[in-house]
């Protein structure tokens, strides 16, 4: 089961620090997933999300999250599962998609 982190700060946190934090608070769950990590930063709101990856439906980069949409208006981190994920994205079908993930999935259906 992935880990999901994040904070919202004064948008005067610098970067570097907002990272620190993040990675920080996603070692404290590596348990819940061993395979992979990532941050994302949004230095304009101080909106900061990590996220600690299990591997299970698609085990390449292209499902690393936090994950950022097609247009680059929406940033998920996930924890679940997409039963009917293939049939989604079926019928989204202005997305490229990069790997197999659900995540990827859901991102393009809200996209």
């Amino acid at each position: 089961m992935c880990g999901v982190a994040g904070f919202i700060a004064s948008s005067e946190i610098s970067k570097e620090t907002a990272e620190s934090i993040a990675i920080r608070m996603s070692s404290a769950i590596v348990h819940r997933g061993p395979d992979d990590h990532g941050v994302w930063f949004d230095e304009s709101v101080g909106v900061t999300l990590a996220h600690r990856r299990l591997s299970i439906l698609d085990l390449s980069p292209a499902g690393q999250q936090p994950m950022v949409s097609p247009s680059g208006r929406f940033v998920i981190v996930f924890n679940g599962e997409v039963y009917n994920h293939l049939e989604i994205r079926k019928k989204v079908q202005d997305s490229k998609f990069k790997g197999h993930s659900d995540t990827e999935t859901l991102l393009a259906g809200i996209d």
